[in-house]
């Protein structure tokens, strides 16, 4: 695979906040990424470094080789659409998708147009006017439209109500499918992206706490349910995630796969064996992380 996207040691320090702390990633070429932390876990600064809108403390980041700051070459094959985004008083999404089709080379305007009537987005109104849904929609039209090597979606479609959002869905795989390019979706609804994302990329208190393919997040874990005392006994000995219990009986996630004899012995206790969502994982490690190092949270998942 070919890296498009490579950052070293960054880090970002704002006074007395440590924003970023010496993380490292790669981000490979035509792939869909899920961005993935609470608010506030360093997400949003990291894309902003890599599209040139801030700075980095210490580290390095090249996107296609290069150092972004200013330079044309790269910010022209990258695109970065988040919720707050800025737009002149007087500007209508007309103007918006207008200057989008100037900067953007490999701009589509038949699918500009062709969102535009799947997310009924009145062209003529003032931007400031709109809807927080409408405003959303402006913003995911310029990043699919754009179609753009490196397209980053920082959260701009939580506007967009649930019909919506499955539009959006539905547009990006179906063009991602005909014109593949790389792209960052950083969402809390995790499990509504879980179906579109490849690789999982997971930041916490400003560190990488995960950095794996979809499908082997998915088997890094497992939920034991049933009676207290027998789940108790089978999860002695292993890293638990997360127990929780009503009455007599005991939900717990465990770390790592089963294999057939384990599968055997949770059959002769009596207990059930459930998948774990992607978003209960990483709702778990991130939780399970404040309290342990970053390092030994990294490991537990290997």
């Amino acid at each position: 695979m070919t890296a498009v996207i490579q950052v070293r040691n960054l880090t970002k320090r704002y006074r007395d906040k440590l924003a970023l702390d010496d993380v490292s990633f790669d981000i490979e070429k035509d792939a869909i990424y899920g961005f993935l932390g609470r608010n506030g876990a360093g997400k949003t600064t990291a894309m902003s470094i890599l599209t040139a809108q801030n700075f980095a403390t210490s580290g390095s980041v090249r996107v296609f080789g290069e150092h972004p700051y200013e330079n044309a070459r790269v910010l022209s094959r990258m695109c970065f659409v988040r919720e707050s985004q800025k737009y002149p008083d007087d500007a209508t999404p007309k103007h918006a998708l207008a200057s989008a089709r100037l900067f953007f080379p490999s701009w589509d305007q038949n699918l500009a147009e062709r969102l535009v009537d799947d997310f009924q987005l009145p062209l003529r109104t003032r931007i400031k006017k709109l809807s927080r849904g409408q405003l959303s929609a402006v913003g995911v039209i310029i990043g699919l439209a754009s179609r753009a090597e490196i397209t980053f979606f920082d959260e701009p479609y939580l506007g967009l109500d649930a019909v919506a959002r499955q539009i959006f869905y539905d547009r990006l795989l179906a063009d991602y499918g005909e014109h593949p390019r790389t792209i960052l979706l950083s969402s809390h609804l995790i499990d509504e992206v879980a179906n579109l994302i490849e690789r999982v990329l997971v930041i916490d208190q400003g560190r990488v706490i995960m950095d794996q393919s979809a499908d082997d997040v998915r088997d890094r874990a497992v939920n034991i349910v049933g009676p207290t005392a027998a789940v108790e006994q089978f999860i002695h000995g292993r890293e638990v995630l997360h127990r929780e219990s009503l009455g007599s009986v005991t939900s717990a996630t465990v770390v790592g796969s089963l294999g057939a004899e384990e599968r055997a012995e949770l059959a002769r206790s009596g207990l059930d064996l459930a998948p774990v969502s992607l978003q209960q994982l990483i709702v778990r490690t991130t939780q399970r992380h404040t309290d342990r190092s970053p390092a030994t949270a990294e490991e537990a998942l290997r």
